[in-house]
């Protein structure tokens, strides 16, 4: 039973988190294809609807933290107890109690005191809720995903009624694009869509939500777990650039079913409040569970039904001559969630930072479960620490996904320029490593996946991937060709057509600099982390 969460009153409410999980809980774990996460909510959820008809018991999507969920928060009037991964027999003892407004029996981990009409999702004062901010993944876990926004909270509203004042708006803040599949990735979004407004021909909106890396679940978690937002971005973008909403299109991963069942709702919803006769609403479109099909001009190769994927040239950009041959923006989820964010509430921005707002992370590897939170750009990565827990001795982190880079340390900017600087990816994910790790052999797998899941348009995405590939692999066999190899991923770094290339010479490249030692003793017959043990034999 959902009912709208701004006009509760004192009505108890139960809500039950019902998401993707941890990035190990991938696609065919189980026998009936979900995510163990998803599976345990919903058994919660219908746990909780099955105890009682006194209580509205309300699904919404995952918090971004899987070692907290299923999560079932207990709501009276201006408070809400969080549980977190009740048992069944604890489900029905809550919804008795939640019947007599007790939300806090049986012992609550936080009770958080917050206004009634809470529109977000109250934030206890300590535990891996508490890190980071909530700007963006507010409503992420409090409502129903698909809850569209009244006129006065709509970014769609706003740019319709004034699309080059919305742009403006946008100019002003200069947010940047967020993730290797936005074609505006680290860049001005405005210069790109005044771009695509002014470009001759009919313009089309892409949300390039396809990610096969489940080291990276930030754009899942907003289409799971806020898709209105995501549709009102994508809809005041088309207002923008003169875009009918029917010439949008929401391309996603084909495992990704929950996202679409929640974006498909929102869209229509969406759609059918807008004042216009005969919209149609925009296209939901599968794409491959392959990496490359992430990246911004294959993403617009798989749409326009092309078997075999290929990074297209630039220039032009997708901007001139994107979607069969028309002017397109292509944007993921987290940029237009910062968009909406931006038109509507421009003073939450910094115009003055060089990448203002923030940018979500999905934290993984070496931890105990994985997190998908949210920081201001002006911070450091440092603060992950308290959103996971970190499983032996941390050594390295991989920053930036598939082909992000290494860094000794996590006191790293969050910034996109910090990232950059420090040779770091900003695609949205950390992965964490212990000392039981060997980097020589976490690049050498990297360097194999490039080498094998290149689109081999470009001849240094296509062989410099297998060279670099065969002098990691003359490591082991005693050969170390430090000159040969760095001057191959640089080569590689400048040169390559895609973000695929230049970004797999960065993680050989950040290999190299900061673990140098150890490749010279893999190099002398010795894994120093005791993990390569053909070498130590």
């Amino acid at each position: 039973m959902s009912q709208d969460t701004n006009t509760q009153g004192e009505q108890t409410v139960l809500r039950v988190t019902v998401g993707n999980g941890t990035p190990d809980e991938i696609r065919g774990e189980l026998d009936d294809g979900s995510d163990g996460a998803t599976a345990r909510g919903r058994d919660i959820l219908q746990t909780a609807r099955g105890a009682s008809d006194a209580v509205d018991v309300l699904e919404v999507g995952s918090t971004g933290l899987p070692a907290i969920e299923p999560l079932v928060l207990v709501t009276n009037g201006g408070e809400t107890a969080y549980h977190p991964s009740p048992s069944s027999n604890s489900v029905h003892t809550l919804v008795e109690h939640a019947e007599l407004g007790d939300i806090s029996a049986p012992d609550a981990a936080w009770v958080v005191t917050h206004d009634p009409d809470a529109e977000t999702l109250p934030i206890p004062a300590d535990g891996p809720l508490a890190v980071g901010s909530r700007r963006i993944l507010g409503r992420c876990g409090w409502i129903d995903p698909r809850d569209g926004f009244p006129p006065e909270a709509s970014a769609t509203a706003f740019a319709r009624d004034d699309p080059g004042g919305a742009l403006r708006r946008l100019d002003d803040i200069g947010l940047l694009g967020r993730g290797r599949g936005d074609a505006s990735q680290d860049e001005d979004l405005a210069t790109e869509l005044d771009k695509v407004r002014e470009a001759s021909g009919d313009p089309v909106v892409v949300v390039n939500a396809n990610e096969s890396d489940r080291r990276n679940l930030t754009d899942r978690l907003l289409l799971e777990g806020d898709s209105a937002a995501v549709v009102d971005g994508l809809l005041a973008v088309a207002a923008i650039v003169g875009a009918a909403p029917d010439d949008t299109v929401v391309y996603t991963n084909e495992t990704d079913d929950l996202a679409r069942r929640r974006i498909r709702r929102s869209l229509h919803a969406a759609v059918a409040n807008l004042d216009d006769d005969g919209n149609a609403a925009p296209q939901i479109v599968s794409g491959p569970n392959e990496y490359i099909a992430g990246e911004f001009t294959m993403a617009l190769e798989a749409l326009e039904g092309n078997d075999r994927l290929e990074a297209r040239l630039r220039p032009p950009g997708p901007a001139r001559h994107g979607l069969y041959g028309r002017p397109t923006v292509v944007a993921t989820p987290r940029t237009l969630a910062q968009i909406r964010t931006g038109l509507l509430d421009p003073d939450a921005f910094d115009a003055d930072d060089s990448d203002p707002g923030t940018r979500l992370f999905t934290v993984t590897g070496d931890v105990a479960s994985g997190a998908t939170v949210e920081l201001p750009t002006g911070g450091s990565l440092a603060a992950v620490r308290d959103a996971v827990d970190i499983q032996g001795q941390f050594k390295m982190a991989s920053i930036g996904g598939r082909f992000g880079g290494f860094t000794r340390s996590l006191d790293r900017p969050v910034s996109s320029i910090g990232l950059q600087n420090a040779n770091l990816g900003t695609e949205g994910v950390i992965e964490v490593f212990d000392q039981e790790t060997c980097p020589v052999a976490v690049t050498g797998e990297r360097a194999r996946f490039a080498s094998e899941k290149n689109c081999g348009r470009c001849f240094p995405g296509r062989e410099g991937t297998k060279q670099l590939l065969h002098l990691l692999r003359d490591v082991y066999d005693g050969q170390y060709e430090d000159d040969k190899m760095r001057e191959l991923t640089r080569t590689m770094g400048t040169s390559s057509l895609c973000d695929f290339g230049q970004s797999a010479a960065r993680s050989v490249g950040t290999a190299i600099d900061r673990f140098e030692t150890e490749f010279r003793a893999h190099a002398n017959g010795r894994c120093p982390s005791g993990a390569c043990e053909e070498i130590d034999s």
